[in-house]
């Protein structure tokens, strides 16, 4: 099973920004993101638990750098030519224009999306 970053369907766009989206990788989602510095998620994970997202991610980052804050006060820089994994419990704040691979659960993901959409009527 593979698909070109091309052929993942865009959920989102915006100035400097582009998420990709595709369900049904063996009950993994794979997104493509690029995000454009001072993107931070924490207003949209305001009511989930801990107001943080309960979806843990694994990726690579092709450029850029992302700050991510988890639930226990911990924080760590991830960066171009990073491999990572994110647990659950978990904000992020985008340090420097992004590009990201990453694959999450399904299921979680969509829990958290669902959050996301909420809070972005709420806001805008």
């Amino acid at each position: 099973m593979k698909i070109k970053k091309e052929d993942i369907a865009v959920t989102m766009q915006g100035p400097d920004t582009i998420m990709r989206a595709q369900e049904g990788m063996g009950g993994f989602t794979v997104s493509y993101h690029e995000l454009p510095k001072g993107t931070d998620f924490t207003p949209l994970l305001k009511g989930l638990a801990n107001d943080n997202c309960h979806s843990p991610h694994w990726g690579y980052v092709f450029n850029g750098a992302i700050r991510v804050i988890y639930h226990d006060g911990k924080e760590e820089r991830i960066e171009a030519g990073d491999a990572f994994y994110m647990p659950p419990g978990h904000t992020a704040i985008v340090e420097e224009d992004i590009k990201l691979f990453d694959f999450s659960p399904t299921k979680e993901l969509n829990e958290v999306l669902e959050n996301v959409g909420k809070r972005m009527a709420e806001l805008g």
